[in-house]
């Protein structure tokens, strides 16, 4: 199974790209995924972690994903290599975006004050939902 869930703040905003061959849209972006646990007396540690998302994922990340948002991903690990033009043999690791959340709070940008569960529970921001709301509507963030 290859299954990555990851909660981060994006370094800078999505890098938009298509393909050669048929067009298709790729968006590329960093998370910063902070680790889960602080040793006494050391600053927190990050984990930059490289996100690639296709098509309509790749088109609502460029749209709505800005740099400093704090989003979710749901994906898979995917690893690649390629030869530079001096020959040289270059290799990454990357996370293929399947689901993409916001998880930062819609008053003010900080982080969600719920849990994870309640964050990637609902599909309300998600890009594979669709939804409508009328302007009476609260969202639940």
């Amino acid at each position: 199974m290859n299954k990555v869930i990851l909660m981060g703040r994006l370094t800078k905003d999505p890098e938009v790209r298509y393909t050669q061959t048929n067009n298709t849209l790729v968006a590329s972006f960093s998370l910063a995924v902070n680790r889960r646990f602080v040793r006494q007396g050391e600053e927190r540690q990050a984990d930059f972690i490289n996100i690639v998302a296709w098509s309509k994922q790749g088109e609502f990340c460029s749209k709505y994903f800005k740099k400093g948002q704090q989003v979710g991903v749901i994906g898979r690990i995917q690893t690649r290599t390629w030869d530079d033009d001096q020959g040289q043999k270059h290799y990454i690791t990357e996370v293929v975006a399947e689901e993409v959340y916001f998880a930062d709070s819609k008053r003010d940008g900080t982080q969600n004050s719920g849990n994870f569960e309640n964050t990637f529970g609902s599909e309300i921001a998600g890009a594979n939902s669709e939804f409508e709301m009328s302007s009476t509507d609260d969202l639940p963030f």
